[in-house]
């Protein structure tokens, strides 16, 4: 699948927009940003592609994530986000960016989980990992799209790194895998060991862009 160009400002205007609704400071938007989102967004879709069919290549369990977890907390590091690894004592990462500007805490939660399942689409990056589950040998593969969830995680943290002087209120990034099992938000930040320190006022978990395959 080839990402949509307008996921960083699709990720940023959902949780920008949420905060208010419950309550955060308000942010008057900024078509400006948001078009330089768009431009930034556009010029880096095909490295989003890229980790997508990496990560993709290279499907992990859930709790044993250990590579995804590396290649998602270098580029955080990278970026220059404060950085979390091993979190709640699982291959989670947390990454915190502060803009230059006042306004609400939004949290961006990405799941890297792969499921036991045996890829049989023959693409240049599919998956041939195997592993034994349940006492079955079985294969690994993404059925589920974490691998793009991932992807778009590691491209909105490279885009909103580079303007973060104008952006309004602090983009917490959460890289982990269990937290479908939980209706709340708040079980989810305490259960992954969510810094107590950043009080998200919202949290953007399931992303849904415009997708088309390649």
């Amino acid at each position: 699948m080839r990402l949509s160009r307008t996921f960083a400002v699709s990720l940023l205007a959902a949780a920008l927009t949420t905060a208010p609704s419950i309550g955060a400071q308000p942010v008057t938007p900024d078509p400006a940003l948001a078009a330089e989102i768009d431009r930034r967004t556009a010029a880096i879709v095909d490295k989003v592609t890229a980790w997508r069919h990496d990560i993709h290549q290279h499907p992990e369990l859930g709790y044993a994530e250990t590579r995804t977890a590396a290649l998602v907390a270098a580029h955080l590091k990278a970026l220059g986000l404060e950085v979390q690894e091993n979190v709640g004592g699982i291959p989670g990462v947390v990454g915190i960016l502060k803009g230059g500007k006042p306004g609400p805490t939004v949290a961006l939660r990405a799941d890297m989980d792969a499921l036991p399942v045996t890829e049989l689409v023959d693409v240049p990056f599919k998956s041939t990992v195997r592993t034994v589950y349940n006492g079955q040998e079985t294969g690994v593969m993404h059925a589920c799209g974490h691998d793009m969830h991932t992807a778009m995680l590691m491209g909105t943290a490279e885009v909103l790194a580079g303007l973060k002087d104008r952006i309004p209120g602090t983009i917490a990034r959460i890289a982990t895998n269990i937290a479908e099992a939980h209706d709340a938000t708040a079980d989810v930040k305490v259960d992954i060991g969510y810094p107590s320190s950043v009080n998200s006022d919202a949290m953007v978990a399931k992303f849904s862009p415009t997708l088309k395959r390649v």
